[in-house]
């Protein structure tokens, strides 16, 4: 039996589950050659771009330039600061100078009347909670990109951008609401066909090709509510605590302590603002065996109780 391989996919699964959006500002494009926008760092923020006529050059500090077409569609995950141009060395005016006002919940549109080829986009920043991103979502590559033939084989995902780009799509009561899932989807739909190349090609991911880290990660995606040590993690996966401990940090981006702390505290979240699980069960649910020590390390995590947080997600449904 293929463990390795068993391991990668429930990783992945784990990694690539939705994080539950707060929040879209959605634009359509209508630009003509010559034009360059520079779009500026996002936080906590994935940000889409679909072509839905013409082209674009994507570039961005230190990579190098894509070239996207008609049905592309790229993803930044973590909202890398890039440039949208006609051509890939042209530079580019502020965003912010053509949409002043991006807040979550509202739409743009943006308009560059040239004499050269047109293209129209539609680009959103997809807000979501900061705190479920791990460090290992966060090594995500800085840009996924779905070529029109792969977002062609997705029927559910092509359709509704297709939806979100039209400039008639239907408004009425629960618009905001609607469109935040519709790109909600979006957003996981898109991650489906990566998820299966990641699997296919572990070495566009580093942290796929260390067997024992792997293995970690996927125990503590799955298993959060035992009550791991470090020293326990590191002698389920064959290591030693130092080794474990360093391998870990440099691969995932954080300590595995931080990292188990996170994931138990995104299921706390979950528990609290999703479901009616009592308050007094969470702890247990997620690994603790002292209320106080929950409360303590939910607090220092959310900056709220979790009486507060759950009175909080209450009222915003």
């Amino acid at each position: 039996m293929d463990t390795a391989g068993t391991d990668s996919d429930d990783l992945l699964s784990e990694l690539l589950k939705p994080l539950r959006l707060t929040g879209v500002f959605d634009s359509r494009w209508h630009v003509s050659a010559p034009w360059a926008i520079e779009g500026d760092a996002e936080q906590s923020c994935a940000v889409l771009h679909y072509i839905v006529e013409g082209g674009c050059w994507i570039s961005g500090d230190g990579q190098a330039p894509l070239e996207l077409r008609a049905g592309d569609l790229i993803v930044f995950p973590t909202g890398t600061a890039h440039r949208l141009s006609d051509r890939p060395d042209r530079q580019g005016v502020p965003l912010k100078a053509v949409l002043p006002e991006r807040q979550p919940g509202t739409s743009g549109e943006i308009r560059i009347e040239g004499t050269g080829p047109t293209s129209r986009l539609l680009c959103a920043g997809l807000h979501y909670d900061a705190s479920a991103a791990t460090g290992l979502y966060q090594a995500l590559p800085w840009a996924l990109v779905l070529d029109g033939g792969q977002v062609d084989r997705e029927p559910l995902l092509r359709d509704t951008l297709r939806l979100l780009a039209s400039p008639d799509r239907p408004v009425g009561p629960g618009d905001r609401l609607i469109t935040l899932r519709a790109f909600e989807m979006a957003l996981v739909l898109a991650l489906r066909p990566l998820l299966r190349e990641f699997t296919d090609n572990p070495a566009s991911l580093p942290v796929l090709r260390h067997p024992g880290i792997s293995r970690a990660l996927v125990m503590i995606a799955t298993r959060y509510a035992e009550p791991w040590t470090i020293e326990s993690l590191a002698r389920e996966v064959g290591m030693s605590r130092s080794a474990f401990t360093a391998a870990f940090r440099a691969l995932v981006g954080e300590a595995p302590a931080r990292h188990l702390t996170g994931r138990r505290m995104q299921e706390a979240a979950r528990l609290l603002g999703e479901t009616s699980v009592p308050q007094s069960a969470v702890p247990e649910r997620v690994g603790y065996r002292s209320a106080v020590g929950f409360h303590l390390a939910f607090r220092k995590w959310f900056g709220k109780t979790p009486g507060e947080y759950r009175a909080g997600a209450a009222s915003a449904a």
